[in-house]
């Protein structure tokens, strides 16, 4: 009740105290970044598998990041001096960073250029000859992305749809040209304008479709933190609730899925039943 009409987390974020063995070793910077590098990457799949929100996701990457810090007695600066707390957290934001982007090796091609696109320009216009330029980049085609209905292109500019500028009757299974940013844009705006059951109904007709759904989840928290970068707050609140909702989206999905289509229901001839 208290909370009401005030700003509250969306996770509840709990640090557990561990005691650091009295023989603890003693690591330098580049030895603990490595380490950072080698274990935030599961840890991070970890807690998007238990659906903490993408806002307060580099508050509870702390966690696996300070238990690698405090796993040492001291993490040696090249200076000579003991890393602070502070350097550390630092540390662990520039690293999860890294891993957020790394996921993107798991996209299609049209979703890389798009996740590019989208860092540098948001839904913003700008010029043909860049956008061919990262096309060619990334393995992609501006026309083909157009033609798929991602991106906006005439009179020698470029821009990609925002959510709110998809069509509302998406259905994946008809899609000609089908990428997981298509898929995770119209699941975002169905989960804002109409609910769980058509985001699950995306979900579903998008794994018929056979795209790996556990990519189009992390694609939702990377496109929160590149909003949030960007100050693009409505975008952000819809990728968030995307992410955060998941386990959700996932039920109605299944439902969707196990549901018969019109062509598969049985058709009763009355007539045929006796008094």
């Amino acid at each position: 009740m208290i909370s009401i009409g005030t700003n509250a987390l969306a996770s509840s974020i709990v640090l557990a105290l561990r005691p650091r063995p009295t023989d603890a070793p003693i690591i330098d910077r580049r030895g603990f970044l490595a380490e950072l590098k080698a274990t935030l990457p599961e840890a991070l799949r970890n807690l998007q598998q238990g659906s903490v929100a993408p806002v307060d996701m580099a508050q509870a990457a702390i966690g696996p990041g300070m238990a690698t810090f405090s796993r040492y007695a001291r993490v040696v600066e090249p200076s000579g001096e003991a890393m602070s707390v502070r350097d550390a957290l630092r540390a662990i934001n520039g690293v999860l960073d890294e891993v957020l982007s790394a996921q993107e090796g798991d996209f299609d091609d049209d979703t890389r250029w798009c996740v590019a696109w989208f860092e540098t320009h948001g839904f913003d216009v700008a010029s043909y000859g860049e956008a061919e330029t990262l096309a060619s980049a990334k393995n992609a085609s501006v026309a083909a992305l157009a033609r798929g209905g991602v991106v906006s292109s005439g009179g020698g500019k470029v821009k990609l749809f925002s959510p709110e500028e998809l069509p509302a009757d998406y259905d994946p299974r008809t899609d000609d040209r089908i990428s997981l940013w298509e898929v995770v844009l119209h699941m975002a705006r169905a989960l804002s304008d109409g609910g769980l059951d058509p985001a699950g109904r995306i979900l579903a007709g998008a794994e018929a479709r056979g795209l790996d759904m556990t990519s189009a989840h992390e694609l939702a928290y990377l496109l929160y933190s590149l909003s949030e970068k960007k100050g693009l707050t409505q975008a952000g609140i819809l990728f968030n609730t995307l992410g955060s909702s998941w386990p959700e989206v996932r039920a109605a999905a299944t439902s969707a899925a196990e549901r018969p289509t019109p062509e598969a229901a049985v058709t009763l001839d009355f007539g045929e039943l006796g008094d």
